[in-house]
């Protein structure tokens, strides 16, 4: 008999409700939940995938130990953590908790037991070396929110559904369903604002299935983009057009002044030289963007990790200063925390601007009070650039130090950062490597050992991360779908319960998982009483603790969190407040209304005011002025540049295996234009070879105008070539791995993040 199941799909930004059809515990069908309170019934091809996934021969079932022939065998769990003891304890003794990193993935922001449990590994590690995903993606955005704002999770989100003018640049939230702005189905959103008469513009080297729909799509050279926004910018002042609104009041003192100073130089005839997007274009977006009844101004991929080359051989980054000039513009054109405009979401399960006291904080220390090994490269909330860590295990110092442990958990970094040819020979060195992982992968197959990951339907969800990003305050709770297989061909542990136990073997099992577990829901209850802005605000962390029982793990966590949050129940001092039970009662979610202004209370910078010109971005426009100087008379080298590119039914790298997404749209193949193809004689379904200054690819051509001319495009996440990995989907089309093409160089200077997009490359036929 069949049964039926709702919950929320984890596996990109837009968390759709789906509903799950299920018949003797598998997975029957996947459709969207009509009755879901924030997508309505929207649904990806990915989350009709979900079951396809789950059941998937590929993914592990059961841990991993590679022997010394370097094939992995199946093994128990006891095998697995005697073995992890053998190898790790002694490189911590020897070399000390710095001499083992920590890299975690996309995937991790997904999932509630890593972003709940994550932490209390790390602290055990006692280490600093950790690196993420996240330098190799909206890093950028994060720096300069917390810079403005005070935290990094104060991005201003685009009230989508109420704005009547957006503009998009280095985005394709059509594909993406949103990032760093979670909205289940941008393509209905995006017509209902032209359906009101709203206007949307594009601004992107590719015509992307956002241009499609736009009312107007732009051109530009990759990574140009904090060019034109500082003329946008520069325009709406100098012509007298400025109007902060209601955030007026709470501006730092003389911020105007200094951002109208740093501005002077990026007329919009300089900055066309290098945008080749002409004069009257800007001022006329400029003009728009002022008028408009609301508007709102978002950026992606293509401003946070894009880099141009101005002079010399090597792409500079200025991701930091676009995130830092989308949002003055939202601000000069009165749009921030205005209804149509970009706001900030209230999460229910609270978040770092809904923490402490309200508009008042700590605010965020850039550059980070910690260095790399060997480049000295600044650590930024927290964690180190990803595209160091080839290098911190590759190169030793005098003394011998260097990076000799890594611990990846839900990451491939091998296909997704920088230089990954190196990357890849530098893991094969390591003395001790554990991969936490639903595959064998590129990077996983260099693990002494493999923990599986549980499949998503095997584990609890709710968005803790994306409720401080979302488009619409929603709170969804979904329990398990389907146990943890425990049988003749899989042996699986909730994720939660793999960390604690990771946590307790680096401390020599001084503490058991019970423990361990107790602490961290000591520290979350501790952290509630606390807090000025939590309803919990002057309890006892133990009257907390006893108000959540029986619950234990990530439930009871969350818990804690729901009801010391903004909408919480107080553990009874509201009575009509939210809790774990509510959201158990409402399997469809809970609707908390559209985003409201959050001025003051949402600031968390050390004066209690939006610092709209921290020294650091003045510093960024200063050096922007220099490159813009540059290059009227020193030009970068003429030739391609290199840009990513999304697909719909692809997610980063570890979805490739899923037959019900292969093919179609989903290819990872070379995009060239028409003139560029012909002057290198390249046809259509010919092999090419794109060469940069760290490695070389073959890949497939497609030609076609949807890329401007100078430009091509690989997709990110390919290159499932190596024998073992993966299965045999994405064996049988691997594509190639387009950061073997990205330099480890010309970083972010603020947020240390990696130029994946705009990388001068050579292509000829193979």
């Amino acid at each position: 008999m069949s049964e039926t199941a709702f919950r929320t799909c984890p596996l990109c930004e837009a968390t759709c409700g789906l509903t799950i059809t299920l018949d003797e515990g598998r997975v029957t069908q996947v459709r969207g939940d009509d009755d879901d309170v924030f997508s309505r019934g929207y649904i990806c091809p990915k989350g009709i995938a979900l079951g396809e996934l789950h059941h998937d021969p590929a993914r592990l079932r059961y841990p991993l130990i590679r022997d010394a022939d370097g094939v992995h065998r199946r093994a128990t769990w006891d095998e697995a953590w005697a073995e992890i003891a053998r190898l790790l304890s002694p490189v911590r003794s020897e070399f000390g908790p710095e001499s083992v990193a920590v890299y975690l993935g996309n995937p991790n922001v997904h999932n509630v037991s890593t972003t709940l449990y994550g932490p209390a590994l790390i602290r055990a590690l006692g280490t600093h070396q950790v690196y993420s995903a996240s330098t190799v993606d909206q890093m950028p955005a994060q720096v300069a929110a917390g810079l403005m704002f005070g935290t990094g999770l104060s991005v201003p989100i685009p009230d989508i559904d109420r704005t009547h003018y957006f503009l998009v640049l280095g985005a394709n939230p059509v594909v993406s369903n949103g990032s760093m702005m979670t909205a289940p189905d941008m393509p209905g959103r995006l017509r209902a604002l032209k359906a009101r008469g709203g206007r949307l513009v594009v601004v992107d080297p590719v015509r992307t299935r956002t241009a499609d729909l736009s009312d107007e799509h732009l051109r530009i050279r990759p990574g140009t983009d904090a060019f034109l926004l500082a003329a946008i910018a520069r325009t709406i002042i100098s012509d007298h057009l400025a109007d902060t609104g209601a955030a007026t009041p709470h501006l730092a003192d003389e911020a105007l002044a200094a951002i109208t100073d740093v501005l002077a130089p990026f007329t919009p005839e300089a900055v066309a030289t290098v945008t080749a997007v002409a004069a009257d274009t800007t001022r006329r977006l400029a003009r728009e963007l002022a008028t408009a009844p609301s508007a709102a101004v978002y950026g992606r991929m293509g401003t946070t990790t894009s880099g141009t080359v101005i002079a010399g051989d090597v792409a500079q980054s200025f991701g930091t200063a676009a995130s830092w000039l989308i949002t003055v513009i939202n601000l000069l054109t009165g749009n921030l925390d205005q209804e149509g405009g970009v706001m900030w979401p209230l999460p229910a399960a609270g978040g770092p601007s809904t923490s402490g006291t309200p508009g008042l904080g700590r605010g965020i220390r850039v550059p980070g009070s910690q260095r790399t090994r060997v480049r000295g490269l600044p650590s930024i909330l927290g964690e180190f650039p990803a595209a160091a860590l080839a290098e911190e295990i590759d190169t030793p110092s005098a003394d011998g130090q260097r990076l000799r442990g890594l611990i990846t958990i839900a990451g491939n970094p091998v296909v997704s950062t920088p230089d990954g040819g190196r990357l890849d020979e530098a893991l094969a060195s390591l003395d001790v490597m554990v991969s936490i992982d639903a595959y064998l992968t590129e990077t996983s197959r260099h693990a002494h050992v493999i923990l599986p990951a549980p499949s998503p339907l095997a584990r609890g969800h709710f968005d803790v991360a994306f409720s401080s990003l979302a488009v619409h305050n929603v709170a969804r709770w979904t329990p398990p779908t389907l146990p943890l297989a425990h049988d003749d061909d899989a042996d699986e542990l909730d994720e939660g319960e793999i960390l604690l136990r990771l946590a307790c073997l680096v401390l020599d099992d001084a503490l058991t998982v019970e423990q361990m577990d107790e602490m961290v829901a000591l520290d979350v209850a501790a952290r509630a009483c606390a807090s000025a802005a939590s309803r919990a605000h002057g309890r006892e962390p133990a009257e907390l603790i006893t108000a959540v029982e029986p619950r234990r793990r990530q439930e009871r966590l969350l818990d804690l969190m729901l009801r010391s949050g903004p909408y919480g129940d107080g553990f009874g001092a509201v009575p009509d407040g939210l809790a774990l039970a509510t959201l158990e009662a409402a399997p469809h979610g809970v609707d908390l209304g559209p985003l409201r202004p959050r001025l003051p209370e949402v600031l968390r910078t050390p004066s209690g005011r939006i610092e709209a010109a921290p020294p650091q971005l003045l510093e960024e426009a200063q050096r922007m002025a220099r490159a813009l100087d540059l290059a009227t008379t020193r030009p970068g080298p003429a030739g391609l540049v290199l840009v990513g590119r999304r697909s719909l039914r692809s997610n980063n790298s570890w979805m490739h295996n899923v037959a019900l997404l292969a093919g179609g749209s989903n290819r990872c193949t070379l995009l060239i234009h028409p003139d560029d193809a012909e002057e290198r004689g390249l046809k259509a379904g010919a092999q090419a070879t794109v060469q940069s200054s760290v490695g070389q690819v073959q890949a497939t051509v497609e030609i076609s105008d949807v890329v401007m001319p100078g430009v091509v495009s690989l997709p990110h996440g390919w290159g499932h070539s190596r024998p073992g990995t993966w299965g045999p989907v994405a064996t049988a089309d691997p594509g190639v791995n387009s950061n073997l093409l990205t330099p480890a160089g010309g970083l972010d200077a603020l947020a240390g993040t990696a130029v994946l997009n705009g990388i001068p490359v050579t292509v000829q036929l193979a």
